[in-house]
């Protein structure tokens, strides 16, 4: 693409996957309201979807307030970083043939740093705040994320043996013989999960934990600031669920040759289903104690991914020496 297309794909990717991020609120109610066999939003709008406009006015008109006792400009700060690490993260996701804002020999190394640099926003959020409940949310917050993203990373080192690029597009080309949600099923499995800590998503949610922390690291928060928050963690869901795509289902690759739909239609089905997924883990599973979140890393996580790798490696050895 020229440099003008280039610049107008990143403006509309932009601008959907706030969009979406906004729709998802709604959605993600519905679902759940479906599964859990009660009502959400109904009251208004078909399906209660005007509840996206009735929430965003609430929040954008509500006051806007800084505690007197916080660290003014970090606590300003802390919520921007999120939203903008999470959309600068959307920068090398594959969506079709040359469907993409840049394609970096270093790509998958590139969403890896972004969704590193999230874990500054959350706990700067809880230090600016000077609350107590914040800052225990902040420290639980870093330990979660920073613990997960070890996880996540090597978790990812299988499909980087298998494609040899760093590449997301030629990790998709990859993908033509056999879906690496085969051959790597504990890499995608390991992700999955770190994916969710990461997130600090449902079951997972523990740096909020409202039931103890009353609402965590953005506890002093409220009107755009909060918003912002909450934005962020939609954005950070669906671009997981894209990289999830990308990595294990074969990207914008038509399942069983069936190319009668645009390859970014089979993008997004799949990116949607892995969404819907993501939804049904927080009205089935409960969520853990702390202890047992950290344990589960340390102690599951760790032994499965280098379990992956060694034998990742040992079989693409033996390929190349067949």
């Amino acid at each position: 693409m020229s440099e003008g297309m280039t610049i107008l794909f990143a403006i509309s990717v932009m601008l959907a996957a706030v969009g979406g991020a906004a729709v998802l609120t709604w959605f993600e109610r519905r679902l759940l309201g479906l599964w859990q066999d009660r009502y959400g939003p109904n009251r208004l709008g078909p399906a209660g979807i005007l509840q996206v406009v009735a929430d965003m006015l609430k929040l954008l008109t509500k006051h806007d307030w800084t505690p007197p006792f916080a660290d003014r400009w970090v606590f300003i700060f802390a919520p921007t970083a999120i939203v903008v690490a999470m959309l600068l993260g959307f920068a090398v996701v594959p969506f079709g043939p040359g469907l993409h804002i840049i394609d970096v020999n270093i790509g998958l190394l590139f969403f890896i740093g972004m969704t590193s640099l999230a874990v500054y926003s959350v706990l700067l959020g809880g230090l600016a705040s000077n609350n107590k409940y914040a800052l225990l949310g902040g420290l639980r917050s870093a330990a979660q994320m920073v613990s997960y993203e070890v996880f996540m990373g090597l978790s990812l080192m299988g499909v980087v043996m298998l494609t040899g690029s760093f590449s997301m597009q030629d990790i998709v080309e990859a993908q033509r013989g056999g879906w690496f949600c085969v051959s790597q099923f504990l890499g995608l499995f390991v992700f999955v999960i770190a994916a969710i800590a990461e997130s600090h998503r449902l079951p997972f949610d523990l740096p909020e934990a409202e039931h103890e922390l009353t609402a965590g690291f953005h506890t002093e928060y409220s009107g755009m600031k909060f918003a912002m928050f909450m934005l962020g963690e939609y954005l950070g869901l669906i671009l997981v669920s894209c990289m999830i795509t990308t990595l294990f289902f074969g990207g914008w690759l038509a399942p069983f040759g069936m190319t009668w739909l645009p390859p970014i239609v089979w993008f997004s089905i799949k990116t949607f289903l892995i969404i819907c997924f993501f939804v049904l883990l927080r009205a089935a599973i409960p969520r853990p104690r702390y202890d047992q979140l950290m344990s589960l890393g340390w102690k599951v996580m760790l032994p499965l991914t280098l379990l992956n790798l060694v034998v990742t490696g040992a079989v693409a050895l033996w390929m190349q020496g067949a």
